[in-house]
């Protein structure tokens, strides 16, 4: 089968390698029809996470069509179309039971890899796949797109939200206009706030995040953009703050731009030095997040949401690549040219 390899920073390739088989009693062979290249990718193929040359790729969110299913499998069959999240909760360890699977107990394997390729094997696959109703050829592109956020950005912007305790009438601010971002404000936005602040300087994403739900838009970085979201809050600061990028300074001005007692929901994947906590056990800021509940979120509520047209989280996808052009979708979310890169892989 086709599978995309990482050849070293800045270059990804195709290679035919073998096609995935069914290991252990839990694991499920998925048939892939659309992957995708995530934010948090473009770390290693932009040479500042190191990653060894000619390794599997990174890619761990798709949705498919179910292959072959191991002798423990009974909630999917072969045929049955799926979103497979990037977390293999269990369902039934007390994380997964308190909402919190992207920290499943139950095993070490719990985050997936290797994603963009004609097959993937999925372990634990027994509560963690979240079975679409009807086939993939039932639905349009657009709602393909959508589904496909449910196996990471829209159910992580959702988690940003949901343990930054966003509630009806609620200041929110976005730290981050990525797809992960973006899917923040919507998760803002579907929880009730009534004041969304994104902070994209990009006119593209400020139009989206604008589309999403947002209010205002801060474009400026630092003390500037403190000073901008204390003006856009009458000086009091934002109620929780949803930080999706991860690095030293978003997470600096996330801790900032609260209000006393405000909450921090983090979920951009941390590449920071030291965190100085000073900041938030001055102003009781609470600092909360980790990896996504997918899993939890798409059966509760996500899923639904996109089904019913409530939501569209689709629209993070601005360009369309096949497997073949797998460099080229990386490249041009590196050059910020897009969004968020689909990658067709079969019908």
């Amino acid at each position: 089968m086709k599978a995309a390899v990482f050849e070293k920073a800045g270059q990804m390739k195709i290679e035919e390698i073998d096609k995935p088989t069914i290991q252990a009693p839990d694991d499920v062979l998925i048939k892939v029809v659309r992957a995708c290249v995530c934010g948090s990718d473009l770390w290693s193929y932009r040479g500042l996470e190191d990653k060894a040359d000619n390794s599997e790729n990174n890619g761990h969110e798709a949705i498919g069509i179910v292959e072959e299913v191991g002798d423990d499998i009974t909630t999917v069959k072969p045929g049955d179309f799926v979103i497979a999240p990037f977390t293999h909760g269990c369902g039934h360890c007390p994380a997964c039971l308190a909402g919190f699977d992207g920290d499943c107990q139950s095993h070490t394997d719990n985050f997936s890899s290797g994603n963009q390729a004609e097959y993937i094997r999925f372990q634990h696959g027994q509560w963690a796949l979240v079975k679409v109703p009807g086939q993939s050829s039932d639905y349009s592109e657009g709602m393909l797109k959508s589904l496909l956020t449910l196996a990471d950005v829209m159910a992580t912007g959702f988690h940003a939200a949901r343990v930054a305790n966003v509630k009806a009438g609620d200041t929110v601010v976005v730290m981050g206009d990525g797809a992960v971002g973006l899917c923040g404000i919507i998760a803002a936005k579907l929880l009730g706030a009534k004041k969304i602040i994104s902070t994209s300087r990009h006119e593209d994403r400020a139009a989206l995040a604008k589309e999403f739900g947002a209010t205002d838009n801060v474009i400026v970085r630092g003390d500037a953009a403190i000073k901008s979201i204390m003006n856009l809050t009458d000086n009091a600061g934002a109620d929780a703050v949803l930080e999706c990028v991860g690095t030293e300074l978003s997470t600096d001005t996330a801790m900032k731009a609260g209000r006393p007692g405000s909450v921090v929901g983090r979920v951009g994947l941390p590449h920071t030095g030291k965190m100085d906590v000073a900041t938030s056990f001055g102003k009781n800021v609470i600092l909360a997040g980790g990896p996504a509940s997918v899993t939890t979120y798409d059966k509760d509520l996500l899923l639904k949401a996109v089904l019913d047209g409530k939501i569209n989280p689709g629209k993070v996808f601005t360009k369309t690549f096949s497997l073949d052009q797998i460099n080229d979708a990386y490249q041009e979310m590196t050059d910020r040219k897009v969004i968020k890169s689909m990658v067709v892989v079969s019908d």
